[in-house]
């Protein structure tokens, strides 16, 4: 089975639209959301709907920090006077069946364990150092993960796709366990210096993880932003940083 796995859509319809598409063709049979489908973007409504109406079941939809921000109205951990200005702008613009969906249909919490045939998986918005604030890097300590086969994260903006593999009493294993970490990137706000809209492939039966990019009507997306929103935000967008 594919899998399509998709973080930090930030509330961009270009790119969340190309994505569906391109996942249309892909041959997935579900969907992994791992947080942050609003904010900083203009289309956090509009992206909501999209997703609802997308025909796939997702496997999970978890809150991002965008997401309990907003919801909780708790701005205090963004790292700039900008990021917690674009928070309060985006929950004065939501629409009650926006709050509603993200209150009652997404998993109020930035974390989520489930199955994928035998294979044990974690999805987690940040990492279990801070489920949502704190992002995995390839360079962390990876102790706490050892239980888990495949570990999905966002947060950074930044894909990933790597293994780490444990001591374990498994003789047949050659005495090692191993645990895949990915990190799809950012649909709607790149930073790795890669404007394209980018999302994860993963097929459950080969482990093949494919790291997928498309472009996106750019300017499009640009020219929707309110005035009353920092620039930043907007033309970041070009040059995926």
């Amino acid at each position: 089975m594919k899998t399509a796995i998709l973080s930090d859509i930030h509330g961009n319809r270009e790119a969340l639209s190309v994505i569906l598409d391109s996942i249309k063709k892909s041959g997935a049979e579900s969907i992994i959301i791992l947080g942050d489908i609003i904010d900083y973007g203009p289309h956090s409504d509009e992206v909501i709907e999209m997703i609802k109406e997308f025909p796939l079941p997702l496997i999970c939809n978890i809150w991002g920090n965008h997401e309990s921000a907003v919801m909780n109205e708790e701005y205090e951990r963004f790292s700039s006077e900008r990021g917690r200005e674009s928070a309060i702008f985006t929950r004065n613009n939501l629409s009650e069946k926006s709050f509603s969906y993200i209150k009652n249909e997404m998993t109020n919490d930035g974390i989520y364990e489930f199955s994928l045939g035998n294979l044990k998986c974690l999805a987690v918005h940040g990492s279990l150092k801070d489920i949502y604030w704190k992002a995995i890097r390839p360079v962390d300590d990876f102790s706490a993960y050892k239980e888990y086969d495949y570990v999905f994260s966002g947060h950074s903006h930044f894909p990933h796709f790597f293994e780490i593999y444990y001591d374990a009493d498994a003789p047949l294993m050659r005495n090692k366990k191993k645990t895949v970490f990915i990190n799809p990137g950012s649909v709607g706000q790149p930073r790795n210096h890669c404007p394209l809209a980018q999302y994860a492939l993963f097929d459950t039966e080969t482990g093949e993880v494919s790291m997928i990019r498309e472009e996106y009507d750019i300017e499009k997306e640009q020219k929707c932003f309110s005035d009353k929103t920092d620039v930043f935000y907007k033309e970041r967008l070009a040059k995926g940083i």
